[in-house]
């Protein structure tokens, strides 16, 4: 074998001993956790905007960040719930690059997974802390999920992850909304399977116990376009995929029918400023379809202090070295906008 044993992780539950979540911040995330699964559930009909960078690699860049988002959202609260983007671990295509702080939480050092579960834990409970605003995270690892289960209030499932059998029988044992993405084929049967999957109940292996969950019916479809095998976009956030999309929720009758649309990756072919047109066409379609009024529950946008995006080793602060991102003064007027067109 060519494993090479380097250390031994801690269990989470010394890592939620040496970080733990304080007792009035528990309160105050199970209250807004309430409030996300209501308008999953059909209850509130306010809009979830998930946001934030697309690789949250820098700690007080993100908490200056997200600082801003709650400004904003005391003032679009009636309209718009805002969940942060803080994904900490970065599926990658071919494995390399920069995979995220849980990889690497010093930029400046080596891979280093023991200081990254420590640093990602340490940054969620400080993001909420200071926000009150509960996050999302990016479910790369399944068997990591114990590490942040109580500090998550969001979790996505990557369009590399969704055909997962782990990934998906994980999330039936979650309590929280799960977005599963359409794979990178855009083959629409997979994320349905997958959302299938995970709202139904399972006997599995997880983390050497055998576990029985009962199904997770707060987990939906995320439209995140597709890309073909020339490398060509295709978006799927137009009017007419997102009518295929609604027609497929009631063909296969699961519940609780849900569609967040990501306005970046292949939806924008990659173009960050496109983001806003593409957020403001969506609206329109939810708007003014009586059939997708109740299906559209929200917007996924890829934003950071700085727009675009620099080199792994640049010194920007608050600027992406992944994807490119949409700039702060961009990402508020269309936070208010939005607002506007909710009415």
């Amino acid at each position: 074998m060519s494993f090479i044993c380097k250390r031994k992780l801690p269990n989470s539950d010394e890592l939620r001993q040496k970080y733990p979540f304080k007792e009035e911040l528990i309160a105050a995330k199970a209250k807004r956790d309430n409030e996300i699964k209501d308008i999953f559930m059909g209850m509130d009909n306010r809009l979830i905007l998930i946001i934030g960078p697309c690789s949250a690699h820098q700690e007080d860049a993100v908490s200056e960040y997200v600082r801003r988002l709650a400004r904003v959202q005391q003032e679009v609260a009636d309209k718009i719930l805002i969940i942060p983007r803080l994904y900490t671990n970065k599926p990658r295509t071919t494995g390399l690059g920069y995979k995220g702080m849980l990889h690497q939480p010093d930029l400046n050092k080596d891979s280093d997974m023991v200081a990254g579960l420590e640093a990602i834990r340490h940054m969620h409970i400080r993001i909420f802390d200071e926000s009150r605003l509960a996050a999302a995270d990016e479910m790369l690892y399944p068997e990591n999920y114990p590490y942040l289960s109580d500090l998550l209030s969001y979790v996505a499932i990557g369009a590399r992850s969704v055909e997962n059998q782990q990934h998906r029988l994980t999330v039936s044992g979650f309590d929280i909304p799960v977005g599963m993405k359409n794979p990178t084929s855009g083959d629409l049967g997979v994320m349905f399977d997958s959302i299938l999957a995970a709202q139904s109940s399972h006997v599995f292996v997880y983390n050497g116990w055998e576990v029985e969950t009962e199904g997770n019916n707060l987990t939906h479809a995320v439209l995140r376009g597709a890309v073909d095998k020339d490398g060509k976009y295709h978006p799927n956030y137009h009017y007419e995929s997102l009518i295929k999309a609604a027609e497929i929720y009631r063909e296969r009758g699961l519940v609780n029918p849900a569609i967040i649309v990501d306005t970046n990756h292949a939806n924008s072919g990659k173009l960050f400023y496109e983001q806003p047109r593409i957020a403001r066409e969506v609206m329109h379609s939810r708007k003014h379809s009586d059939s997708l009024k109740g299906v559209i529950k929200g917007l996924m946008i890829e934003s950071y202090l700085l727009e675009g995006m620099q080199h792994a080793n640049g010194n920007e602060f608050g600027k992406s070295i992944t994807d490119p991102c949409l700039g702060w003064d961009a990402s508020e007027r269309l936070i208010y906008d939005l607002a506007e067109m909710s009415d």
